[in-house]
């Protein structure tokens, strides 16, 4: 191997490193994403719930978790389908049902100082042109918006944020204490970012002296 092939040999190991370090404190958003449920399988809505016009035994699921995107979010929990979850909700003429699955996460993807509270589902009777937010608000309020309409909380949950950023250190599951409640983890500097561009300075230095001290040779 020459020494110039040598040297992007070592730049590129720690490029790789680099690289490893930065997908570890990736960040995502905290937010309720909406899902629609196709037979048994949950599909991420392609239009928010304030224009979403759901059919009469549509599900709808609400998921609030952190998720870098679209691809990555969590799905509403459980299997509940539409006639499990209306059972108690006869039809009604001039009217329609609507099965909601309310899946508030877990408490790593919950904000500092709250709970998420008990997954549940609802059946909505609402009018035959109603939104899937106009069904939520029948049973899961108060809902919460911004000012560009983002829902934010769901029967009062979270208290407070709205789609915020979130490293990924800030998701990572944190010892209670005695008392049951989280722990809150020691800030500090991360270390791993830091030694991938250590990391490159050195090999790349190292790859430079490699090659001149070849071509003296």
């Amino acid at each position: 191997m020459t020494a110039v092939r040598r040297a992007a040999a070592l730049l590129l190991a720690a490029l790789v490193l680099v690289a490893g370090a930065a997908q570890a404190h990736a960040t995502g958003y905290r937010y309720w994403s909406f899902w629609e449920r196709d037979g048994g399988r949950w599909t991420y809505a392609t239009q928010g719930p304030s224009t979403a016009r759901p059919d009469d035994g549509a599900v709808q699921g609400f998921r609030f978790a952190v998720s870098e995107d679209s691809a990555d979010a969590s799905r509403p929990r459980g299997t509940a389908d539409f006639a499990a979850i209306c059972a108690g909700t006869p039809a009604k003429p001039g009217t329609k049902r609507v099965a909601l699955v309310i899946d508030s996460g877990t408490p790593a993807d919950a904000p500092s100082g709250e709970t998420p509270p008990t997954r549940r589902t609802a059946c909505a009777r609402v009018s035959p042109d109603a939104t899937t937010a106009e069904a939520l608000a029948a049973v899961a309020k108060p809902l919460r918006y911004d000012t560009n309409a983002l829902l934010c909380a769901i029967a009062g949950y979270p208290r407070k944020g709205c789609g915020e950023q979130v490293s990924a250190d800030d998701t990572e599951k944190k010892p209670t204490t005695a008392g049951g409640e989280p722990r809150q983890k020691d800030s500090g500097p991360s270390l791993g970012l830091p030694i991938g561009v250590g990391a490159v300075v050195l090999l790349g230095g190292a790859a430079v002296w490699q090659a001149r001290r070849r071509g003296n040779a």
